[in-house]
């Protein structure tokens, strides 16, 4: 599969994502008697990765996540020359989807953009965690969520059920964290919510990166140990 059209289908799949994922947090999750609450928010997210996992997985591996791209590279399953263009493409497919919900949202009147769905610490955690708090949570839920993929995407996994997997596991992880941090595991997503918001988010937005990074990166070094046959 040419680069190209990987790039494209990050795009769509890293769009899909945060439109659908964020969205459900702006639009869905308080809705009036009919809200999905964060358990709602959660099991959306991770039917947005389920289902581009099927989608597009067998042309880009449906990343739609630097944390991700970076622990597959460590863990030697993904290749160095194609690291950078897919952050890139998952950054703006993420800012695209950010950009149209805002378009959305802001057309009902009196609504308040405030956080934008973005994630944060301290008077930013939806239930006041700390910098500490938000730094381990963000970094051991990346870890999981990349042993996750790479544990069921292996070769000696069962065939197909990697995207369910997947999905869950990123379900299981809004559970978790929802209140400390909003859940990122994504520093795509996390940049394209907190562009939008109205608070500092954009000034916490360096948590989201480097956890996790370091959470994708210490997984994918593990796995290259535990998944060898040697």
């Amino acid at each position: 599969m040419s680069l190209g059209k990987k790039l494209v289908a990050e795009f769509i799949g890293t769009f899909w994502l945060v439109f659908a994922g964020c969205g459900s947090a702006l639009l869905a999750a308080g809705f009036p008697n009919l809200g999905i609450g964060f358990v709602g928010v959660s099991l959306a997210f991770g039917l947005t990765v389920l289902t581009m996992a099927y989608a597009i997985g067998h042309i880009s591996g449906c990343h739609l996540n630097p944390a991700v791209s970076i622990g597959l590279w460590t863990a030697k399953r993904f290749d160095t020359k194609e690291l950078i263009p897919y952050i890139v493409v998952q950054l703006i497919g993420g800012i695209v989807a950010a950009g149209m919900l805002y378009l959305i949202v802001s057309g009902k009147a009196g609504f308040e953009i405030g956080g934008f769905a973005s994630n944060g610490y301290g008077t930013l955690s939806p239930d006041g965690y700390s910098m500490t708090s938000a730094l381990i949570i963000e970094t051991v839920l990346t870890f999981m969520f990349l042993f996750i993929i790479l544990g069921s995407t292996s070769d000696n996994a069962p065939t197909g059920f990697a995207p369910i997997a997947i999905g869950l596991g990123l379900t299981l992880i809004h559970l978790v964290s929802i209140p400390v941090t909003n859940t990122s595991v994504n520093p795509a997503r996390s940049t394209a919510a907190a562009l939008f918001a109205e608070t500092a988010a954009l000034n916490q937005l360096w948590l989201f990166w480097v956890a996790p990074i370091v959470g994708a990166i210490i997984a994918g070094l593990l796995w290259r140990w535990l998944g060898s046959e040697k």
